[in-house]
C-alpha cells in the first residue's frame, strides 16, 4: 500500500518552461539507484545550482515563498525524454504530490500514476492563468480534490480535470500494483485450489 490521495490545500510552484525533460528533472548520474529516497536533492540539479553548488536564489523551488509547495505548475509536454522513472521518484522524494500541466510525456504520465502521483492535465489557458497567478503573488494557495476532480487556484477559480477512472480509484485507494493485485487473494486461491484438483499432474513435485 501507499499513501493515499485525497486532496491537497498547498502553496502552488509555478514552472514556466515548456517542454521539461526528464534529464532536467533528474540528471543521468542520479540513476545508478533503485531507492526512490534521496533523490530530491538532485531534483532539477542544473537549474537549482549555480556551478558553485550553491542554490540560484531565483528559481522557483529555492524562492522561500514556494518552499513546501506539494504542486508543481508547468509548461506543456512536461516529463519528455527518456522514459525513467527515477523522474518521478524525484519529484515525489522532494515533495512534489502533483504536477498540472497541459500535455505530458506519456510514459512519465504512467510513471507518476503507478508511484502515486497525480498528472493533472487543463487547457494550456488555464495553466498560463495558474502560472501567472503563483509568479505575481508568491506563495499563493492551491487545491487539487481528487474526489472532486477539480482545482481551485489563488482566486477561488475552478478547473475540471478528467482521469481515469481506474487511476483514480488506485490513487484513492493508495493501491500500488501488488496491493491492487492483492485485493482479489480470494479469488486466486480458489482458482489454485480448483486447478490442483483437474489437473494435479502440473503440480507434482518432480524434483523430490
Amino acid at each position: 500500500m501507499r499513501k493515499k490521495f485525497h486532496s491537497l490545500d498547498t502553496v502552488g510552484v509555478p514552472l514556466d518552461r515548456r517542454n521539461v525533460d526528464t534529464d532536467a528533472i533528474i540528471p543521468a548520474r542520479y540513476l545508478k539507484t533503485v531507492k526512490r529516497t534521496g533523490l530530491g536533492e538532485g531534483l532539477f540539479f542544473a537549474w537549482r545550482y549555480d556551478m558553485d553548488g550553491k542554490e540560484r536564489p531565483d528559481f522557483p523551488l529555492n524562492r522561500p515563498e514556494y518552499r513546501g509547495g506539494e504542486v508543481l505548475v508547468a509548461g506543456e509536454n512536461f516529463g519528455c525524454g527518456s522514459s525513467r522513472e527515477h523522474a518521478v521518484w524525484a519529484l515525489m522524494d522532494f515533495g512534489i504530490r502533483a504536477v498540472i500541466a497541459p500535455s505530458y510525456s506519456d510514459i512519465f504520465h504512467n510513471n507518476c500514476l503507478k508511484n502515486g502521483m497525480l498528472p493533472v492535465t487543463l487547457p494550456a489557458e488555464e495553466v498560463r492563468l495558474l502560472i501567472d497567478a503563483f509568479l505575481a503573488a508568491p506563495g499563493g494557495k492551491i487545491r487539487v480534490d481528487l474526489a472532486a476532480q477539480t482545482v481551485r487556484g489563488p482566486g477561488g477559480d475552478i478547473h475540471p480535470f478528467r482521469i481515469d477512472p481506474f487511476a483514480k480509484k488506485c490513487l484513492l485507494e493508495g493501491l500500488d500494483e501488488i496491493a491492487l493485485t492483492l485485493t482479489s487473494a480470494s479469488e486466486i486461491d480458489r482458482y489454485e485450489r480448483e486447478r490442483k484438483k483437474a489437473t494435479p499432474w502440473l503440480f507434482l513435485d518432480l524434483a523430490g
